[in-house]
């Protein structure tokens, strides 16, 4: 496969876990020849459909990878907004028809669960789009 330009769309909040998923997607990225021609950092998983749709209209981009957490509150807001998420992330795949790699952990992840999930989502987001790209 020819060398294939994606973004990676990157939650603010959680830091701290996000910096570990970016750096383990990059390297997939570069394991698998996909130039990163776009970083994007966006307040939170909410804001995720609106940057992915306006960074995937751009014709430079072949696909985008999104990396983010949403851990279980006392409430099910994050199950009602992850649902929400994933939703409008799968409509815009398809009405743009570019690959998506969803690296969002959760909703309702345990903090315990968290640190052992970072790299391999990040990791399986990359593979996914890389994957959707070579079948186009």
């Amino acid at each position: 496969m020819l060398a294939k330009s994606i973004a990676i769309v990157a939650t603010s909040f959680h830091k701290k876990h996000i910096d570990v998923m970016l750096e383990a997607a990059k390297k997939v990225a570069k394991q698998k020849n996909l130039s990163i021609k776009k970083e994007i950092w966006i307040p939170g998983s909410l804001e995720a459909p609106l940057a992915l749709q306006t960074v995937l209209r751009s014709k430079e981009i072949d696909g985008a990878v999104v990396l983010g957490l949403i851990e279980r509150g006392q409430t099910k807001h994050g199950l009602v907004m992850g649902t929400a998420v994933i939703s409008a992330i799968i409509k815009i795949q398809l009405k743009l028809e570019k690959p998506i790699g969803v690296g969002i952990l959760g909703p309702e992840i345990l903090p315990s669960q968290i640190k052992p999930r970072l790299k391999p989502y990040a990791q399986d987001a990359v593979l996914a789009v890389w994957e959707m790209l070579n079948l186009k």
